[in-house]
């Protein structure tokens, strides 16, 4: 194992250490969709990680199929980010990740730095529907893991820059806004979904 993948399993393993200790932010967020419906800047402090167990399974995507150019929607702190890094420092890969929050943009990239993973990684902060608007690369990878309802909107908008090999992985799949997002594509028959981690997660590639 080199000095970086070294690095980043060390930051890793503080991150998730760090987010064992989250569970009042969570709570704090999830209490006020009491009162109106859950915004973004309710979970600013809160950690809204993969689990280890999807993190492993990201690298093993990213090798397996040789995926090099990989778009992530929802940084959080970056813990979903950096398993992405380690794949794609396995293929020659980079990664464009965008946060809504920057408070949290600004924690990634400090965890990005520390981790020696910030030449794979391009943070963008903002609207992901700004800040990817005028992408223009083939897209290898796509991480849906931000706000749910945006899935479909921001899918719509990338998916000329899909291929025939591009996978898209959708994570809380079996939350609301996520299922709904999967039905609507689940009807173009050009996709094809499978379900992993029990329902989890989503991915859809392209019938060939």
């Amino acid at each position: 194992m080199n000095t970086i993948q070294q690095q980043i399993r060390t930051t890793l393993t503080e991150l998730y250490n760090d987010s064992k200790n989250d569970r009042y932010n969570m709570v704090k967020g999830l209490a006020k969709s009491v009162f109106r419906p859950m915004q973004p800047m309710d979970f600013k402090d809160a950690y809204l990680s993969v689990s280890k167990e999807q993190g492993e399974g990201l690298k093993r995507l990213i090798k397996e199929n040789n995926i090099k150019n990989i778009v992530e929607f929802g940084t959080s702190f970056g813990i979903s980010t950096l398993f992405l890094a380690q794949g794609a420092m396995e293929t020659g890969g980079s990664i464009i990740t965008t946060e809504l929050i920057a408070s949290k943009a600004i924690k990634a990239i400090e965890n990005f730095k520390k981790a020696g993973a910030s030449e794979l990684i391009e943070v963008r902060t903002g609207n992901a529907m700004h800040t990817l608007k005028n992408h223009n690369r083939p897209i290898d990878l796509l991480l849906l893991d931000g706000w749910k309802d945006l899935y479909l909107s921001l899918f719509q908008m990338l998916e000329p820059n899909f291929h025939s090999d591009t996978i898209i992985y959708v994570d809380n799949a079996d939350m609301a806004d996520t299922r709904k997002f999967l039905k609507t594509i689940g009807e173009n028959k050009k996709y094809q979904l499978k379900s992993k981690f029990g329902g989890k997660v989503v991915l859809i590639t392209t019938l060939k």
